[in-house]
């Protein structure tokens, strides 16, 4: 008997220290790693709120990564002349963190997201639906990121595997080619585009977030950008069509720059925000911090609003947008109101439509709002103390929801991406790159100016597919996205860099004028059309040949001795390459 108890009492020790050993096996939930996690379809979820979130940063879209592209354009000028300035003139050396690094950085970390989400979505049990969901929102983010990459830096590293990342042999990886990388992008969004819901049968969730529409739209956008004129125009027209969602433009143009009609029905695609007011006060500049007391807002405005409101005025929309919406009226006589949503300056007519329901004339004087400050003069003073006409999208200038800007990521307004104006433009541009000047072409840009009350255009005005790639170049898509991400991309795909008189073209739109003065000596907006003799300079004089591309940071080249410089670092004119592939349409003159 002695010696069965303590028998028994040896096994309820051993037992107790297994049980221990069970109890002691526990992951803390406040610091998994990537190893242990995504081992399941709610744990994926989060994973992909995650990849959502690394498009919200300084370097992708919440400042930098969105205004680079717009200042590179020819509708956007540095007028505080410091920040931006080297990305303004084109000439950047590759050693300035802003743009030769930290969209670069926080790009390849949606790209790192995306990559983990795809490496445990496989071996996840879950319904189709859940699949191809999950798959579908990543495989989208991912090509987004490395859309931007490439159109940013050229020749960027291409990895889609996750296991990369662990070995040092392959996590410094060498330059991918332009093509492989696009190759890539393609890839991606045609499977996207199968998978996800379009926008209608998404429903609620699909608010917010990347639908069948819009891996569409950025198809054909990539698609587009290597010339790949048919294809595009196919699945451009499948859009038009309604196969991936209803999409039709807004009544009103303003509506794709308010808080109270984000996720309308002419996005395809925006990055989401919280409302002014609403979110923490901690701002999260950088990957590194994750706080949950974070604003929940952008820095857009804080570039593009006046310094008199206390942005940091580091950009201005151009003389040559402003003075291209005034040279065209609408059909009762009014201005394209698309300027007022664009550009701030003030115009007499804003004072005289105080019937209409559209927001583009609101009522009472515009001189008493408060983005105005000004008791004097009918002109607004200038964005910054350099002079220059502060822009009106993304900021509070057309809603005056507060009366002074608090800089930094704090703006709620969505920014759109993609919208369905882009859908029919792009279509117009695909059927004369195709089929020359036809009333088809016409039509597309017809229902976009009808929406801003512009005479339809006649198709017996442009005698050649030359003066119709002109018209929409260089008038509707300027005047239709003016100071919005994209026009950079643009001109490098059009060719305008190559080519001499392209590039003169693009020095005339770049001209501005530095600290012009009233008669009371204030800073003012000069609006005053521009020439090589009344001009302070342009932008487009100071370029170097290879850096309408930025260069990669010369830090990270030389961390990485796999890694190459783009053109940008070796100041490489691309202009044969790309006369090799391609055309560049020469410059006409429109009646």
């Amino acid at each position: 008997m002695k010696r069965f108890k303590i028998i028994l009492i040896i096994l309820t020790l051993i037992g107790g220290m297994m049980a221990c050993n069970d109890q002691l096996d526990v992951t803390n939930p406040n610091s998994q790693t990537t190893y242990d996690f995504g081992d399941s379809e709610p744990e994926l979820e989060e994973a992909i709120i995650a990849c959502y979130n690394r498009i919200r940063l300084e370097g992708t879209f919440a400042r930098v990564g969105y205004t680079l592209d717009a200042v590179r354009g020819d509708e956007v000028w540095n007028s505080s002349q410091q920040w931006y300035l080297e990305y303004d003139n084109l000439n950047s050396p590759g050693t300035i963190e802003i743009g030769d690094l930290w969209p670069w950085r926080d790009l390849y970390h949606v790209v790192n997201r995306t990559n983990f989400v795809l490496s445990k979505v496989d071996n996840v049990d879950m319904s189709e639906e859940s699949y191809n969901q999950i798959s579908g929102q990543a495989l989208f983010l991912r090509a987004l990121a490395y859309y931007h990459l490439a159109t940013y830096y050229q020749t960027v590293p291409l990895i889609t595997d996750y296991a990369a990342y662990s070995d040092i042999n392959t996590m410094y990886a060498s330059n991918n080619t332009q093509d492989e990388v696009f190759d890539q992008i393609e890839a991606d969004l045609n499977k996207a585009m199968q998978m996800l819901p379009s926008r209608d049968e998404g429903g609620e969730w699909a608010k917010g977030r990347a639908t069948c529409g819009a891996a569409a739209g950025y198809l054909a956008r990539a698609l587009m950008f290597r010339h790949k004129y048919e294809e595009a125009y196919t699945i451009l027209k499948d859009i038009i069509a309604g196969e991936y969602g209803h999409y039709e433009l807004m009544d009103d143009y303003g509506a794709n720059f308010r808080e109270d009609t984000e996720n309308n029905a002419e996005s395809l695609f925006e990055v989401q925000y919280m409302n002014y007011g609403t979110g923490g006060t901690d701002e999260e500049w950088t990957p590194v911090n994750i706080s949950s007391e974070a604003t929940q807002g952008h820095a857009i405005e804080s570039n593009y609003a006046s310094q008199e409101l206390g942005s940091w005025g580091d950009l201005a929309g151009s003389v040559w947008l402003y003075n291209l919406f005034k040279k065209e009226t609408c059909t009762d006589g009014r201005l394209d109101p698309r300027l007022y949503w664009t550009l701030v300056t003030y115009e007499e007519e804003y004072n005289t439509y105080t019937d209409q329901n559209t927001a583009a004339y609101p009522d009472g004087d515009p001189r008493n709002n408060v983005v105005y400050r000004q008791e004097i003069s009918e002109t607004p003073l200038s964005n910054s103390s350099q002079g220059g006409i502060s822009i009106a999208k993304f900021t509070n200038a057309r809603s005056n929801l507060y009366s002074s800007i608090t800089n930094g990521l704090h703006c709620g307004v969505n920014l759109r991406l993609m919208r369905y104006s882009d859908v029919l433009l792009r279509a117009a541009e695909c059927e004369n790159e195709i089929n020359g000047p036809t009333q088809t072409a016409i039509n597309y840009i017809n229902e976009v100016r009808r929406r801003v009350a512009l005479e339809d255009l006649q198709l017996s005005d442009f005698p050649t597919a030359d003066h119709l790639f002109e018209q929409i170049a260089n008038v509707e898509r300027p005047k239709e996205f003016g100071c919005e991400n994209g026009r950079g991309i643009d001109l490098i795909r059009w060719g305008f860099f190559y080519d001499e008189s392209r590039l003169n073209q693009l020095v005339e739109h770049g001209y501005y004028k530095l600290a012009p003065k009233n008669e009371n000596d204030e800073i003012i907006v000069n609006t005053d059309e521009l020439s090589a003799e009344t001009a302070s300079a342009s932008s487009f004089q100071y370029f170097y040949k290879g850096h309408e591309y930025f260069p990669i940071y010369q830090s990270t080249l030389n961390a990485n001795p796999k890694l190459e410089g783009n053109s940008a670092n070796k100041n490489e004119d691309n202009g044969p390459a790309f006369r090799e592939k391609w055309n560049i349409r020469p410059v006409v003159e429109l009646e």
